[in-house]
């Protein structure tokens, strides 16, 4: 019987390190893999595995690089900074043909792109795989992260941030919130968390928010509707030195649900500013 140790597996690499942990995790299991690049966002250290290279506009050298590898498993993984403009672009004969299909993925915004990505690669006859299934490490068991935990009162806050998390993402609104001593400061929106949380820094700056010493805590999960296998909220380095600028106490995420960047150095991090980093139940309200 063919196992998913047995089956190659291709990682479409954007941006960051997360491709080279998911490679470094399936090597492990004694996986076959190949990691293509995205030409002008991969890392150039996918050069250290077995890799290729495509450019937006020649999906027929995808395509060829996918059947060479003997893989049908392929993971999406990793930040894509610009959207290409295939119109621009010098396409091949495979681009070209199914250019079309292509155009209505783009126009729309971020989650019909993503939404439309996975449809295409599985009408190809390939499954997506996400990140967190190949290397279970990228997420947070429920329960505390780092050394540092959080007290009564910033435990209260961060489970009142992660329930206003999980209704602006009803909404589709936002994946982020921030609470402190019990209120509602901040809402992410399309500015992004790490935006959010700097206008909470000048908010407090400027006086309008007010509190002693280190409080509050950034809660971070995904909508309802986001697809995880691409599209997994993250936190990482910046996270935490952003929160630890605002003035909170921590950051509360949602287990096997929210990816933790570059996990020890974001540990190591947070344990020097005197940050938490709290996992919650994947389900229901914060308890």
């Amino acid at each position: 019987m063919v196992t998913a140790v047995d089956r190659p597996l291709a990682i479409i690499a954007g941006g960051g390190s997360i491709p080279r942990r998911v490679a470094d995790a399936a090597l492990l299991d004694g996986r076959k893999v190949l990691i293509i690049g995205i030409d002008g966002e991969a890392d150039s250290r996918i050069a250290d595995y077995p890799h290729g290279w495509f450019k937006w506009g020649n999906i027929g050298h995808l395509e060829n690089l996918l059947a060479e590898h003997g893989t049908r498993d392929v993971v999406l993984v990793g930040g894509v900074k610009t959207r290409p403009d295939f119109r621009r672009l010098k396409l091949d004969f495979r681009t070209i043909r199914i250019l079309p299909e292509i155009l209505s993925i783009v126009v729309d915004g971020d989650n019909t792109v993503l939404t439309g990505a996975i449809r295409f690669i599985e009408k190809r006859g390939y499954s997506v795989i996400g990140a967190h299934e190949i290397a279970p490490d990228l997420v947070a068991e429920a329960g505390a992260v780092t050394r540092n935990v959080p007290r009564s009162a910033q435990l209260d806050d961060a489970k009142t941030a992660m329930n206003a998390a999980r209704s602006i993402g009803l909404l589709d609104a936002g994946q982020a919130s921030v609470v402190v001593n019990g209120r509602v400061v901040a809402l992410e929106a399309a500015e992004g968390t790490d935006a959010m949380l700097r206008r909470v820094a000048e908010l407090r700056d400027g006086g309008r928010l007010k509190w002693s010493g280190r409080a509050g805590a950034l809660a971070k999960c995904p909508k309802p509707q986001q697809d995880l296998r691409v599209d997994m909220p993250t936190i990482g380095p910046q996270t935490v030195d952003t929160v630890a600028a605002a003035g909170l106490a921590g950051i509360a995420i949602e287990s096997g649900r929210v990816m933790i960047v570059d996990r020890e150095e974001t540990k190591r991090r947070a344990e020097a500013a005197g940050l938490f980093i709290f996992a919650f139940p994947e389900t229901g309200e914060a308890t």
